[in-house]
């Protein structure tokens, strides 16, 4: 049995008047790669932020159910939310590197946390940007701009920022979508290896990438949790017809 890590119950999300998550109720397990699928609009993406509070950021946005993270519900009034992103990391569909160094992109989360020992924040850049994947590629120029980079050193740069500040679960939203099939392809391996220290929660339109990571497939319509089961039985014998028909390509 594995241990649930993070769980939503009866979690609406409205933007305004529009409901945009309708009562989803979904347990995510420690140590794994879950994938969210769904055409676009679906909820998917609006529910992976709501895991973190980034919705906290958009105005007018109205939240109830709860979800709860060892043991705690993350929407209790006395949630630290700067606590709670560093436990459960981000990263973005785009590449966002600050405008710094490599070096000071890394140590960012550490700083804020009050982090001066440079001996230790060195340990730290070159941990995390190994664990990336991506130290080979920069490690002669750790104090040039991340910008500099490629989208996909870039992203793994973002995924190694996540890293140092050793959370327990890492957020995905369509982290390869903006790369061409090569970086995308030492992405995927990068998040293979990760998944031994770490959770994590990937919105994908790419559905061949859903079905080569992750263990676990969520698939949402329409503000609507439809299936949510082990990925194989997802993409092979999904138990609902709207699954089937858009897994098949019939629709989204």
């Amino acid at each position: 049995m594995s241990d649930v890590i993070i769980q939503s119950k009866d979690l609406h999300l409205y933007y305004g008047e529009k409901e945009a998550l309708k009562g989803i109720s979904l347990a995510i397990n420690k140590g794994e790669i879950t994938a969210m699928i769904g055409p676009s609009g679906c909820g998917k993406s609006t529910y992976l932020r709501s895991l973190n509070r980034m919705n906290d950021l958009i105005p007018n946005v109205t939240i109830t159910g709860n979800v709860m993270y060892k043991g705690k519900d993350i929407y209790a009034p006395k949630q630290d939310t700067v606590e709670l992103r560093k436990e459960i990391g981000m990263v973005f569909q785009q590449p966002n590197p600050f405008p710094f160094s490599i070096y000071e992109n890394v140590i960012y989360g550490l700083k804020l946390k009050g982090e001066k020992d440079k001996q230790k924040l060195d340990q730290i850049v070159e941990e995390s940007l190994k664990a990336a994947s991506v130290w080979d590629d920069v490690k002669d120029k750790l104090h040039t701009s991340a910008l500099s980079l490629s989208g996909g050193q870039q992203q793994r740069v973002c995924i190694a920022r996540v890293l140092a500040v050793n959370p327990e679960i890492i957020l995905l939203d369509e982290p390869t979508s903006a790369l061409d099939p090569i970086s995308s392809g030492k992405i995927e391996n990068t998040l293979l290896t990760l998944k031994e220290n770490y959770t994590m929660i990937m919105v994908t339109h790419n559905m061949s990438q859903a079905s080569r990571i992750s263990d676990k497939t969520a698939f949402f319509l329409d503000g609507n949790l439809i299936e949510f089961d082990d990925t194989k039985k997802i993409f092979l014998q999904p138990q609902k017809k709207e699954t089937e028909d858009y897994i098949s390509g019939r629709f989204g």
